[in-house]
């Protein structure tokens, strides 16, 4: 594996760390073998990139976005899937039903570095493409549903980048589910003493309340539902429950639109 601490962006560690710090643990939670794989290459120290609470978030966001995925599939079973601005996930690996179609999309550095990782697979292809332009949406093929996920990723855009990337979507595919990471305005104020993004040069974009907002952008969308972290953290640990209460409208959602 030809891969090296440079090729990496820095807020990719985060859920790389996290992911292979659990998969190792005796009653993991998640598995991802390949994460872990990935970060024995790059022979770094990444402990910084795995503070308690934001694992605990990684770990919830990776269930939640599955147990939704795997959902939506069973009604859908030959869906379109998308995991726009992917970075190392593998959605596909987690979900893949023996019919559906995936896409890994992200921005052509990235999809260079992963492809150091990863090959395409069958019905899993990576493809070259921004979460704000529609040109590498003429390349997939057509199919009656389609389904978006973008996890970390809309965090670090602005409101109007928001509404330039949900435009685009509606514009580009006739039907779909777009399954979307949200985070609060508090986040948005205060970034930079969140306890694993502060060691990165990232900065949090837009904050919501609600994933409402989002229509006033993009009115051929329906929210179908909302769902904070919390309701996940707070089922493994004492301080994940007390954050549900303390914290109750400051961690990141789970949001589901359809149009």
């Amino acid at each position: 594996m030809d891969l090296k601490f440079g090729d990496i962006q820095e807020t990719a560690l985060i859920p790389l760390a996290i992911k292979a710090s659990e998969t190792a643990r005796p009653n993991a939670r998640i598995k991802d073998e390949k994460v872990k794989e990935i970060i024995d290459t790059l022979g770094v120290d990444v402990s910084k990139y795995d503070p308690f609470m934001s694992h605990e978030g990684v770990v919830a966001r990776t269930i939640m976005f599955r147990d939704v995925l795997i959902k939506l599939l069973g009604k859908y079973p030959d869906a379109l899937c998308v995991n726009l601005g992917c970075g190392f996930d593998d959605k596909f690996s987690q979900v893949d039903n023996g019919t559906l179609t995936w896409f890994d999309v992200d921005l052509p550095d990235q999809i260079a570095v992963r492809r150091k990782v990863y090959e395409d697979r069958e019905r899993c292809t990576m493809l070259d493409g921004s979460a704000l332009e529609s040109e590498w949406t003429k390349n997939l093929p057509k199919r009656d549903m389609n389904i978006i996920v973008m996890e970390g990723v809309l965090e670090y855009f602005s409101k109007e980048q928001v509404g330039i990337c949900l435009n685009m979507l509606c514009d580009s595919f006739e039907h779909g589910y777009l399954l979307a990471e949200l985070h609060s305005p508090f986040l948005e104020k205060h970034g930079k003493h969140h306890d694993a993004v502060k060691h990165t040069n990232a900065s949090f974009g837009w904050g919501t309340k609600s994933g409402k907002e989002y229509l006033d952008l993009e009115p051929r969308m329906k929210l179908v539902m909302e769902r904070s972290y919390n309701e996940e953290m707070k089922k493994y640990s004492i301080r994940g429950k007390l954050f549900a209460v303390i914290g109750k409208n400051m961690n990141n959602r789970l949001a589901v639109f359809r149009w």
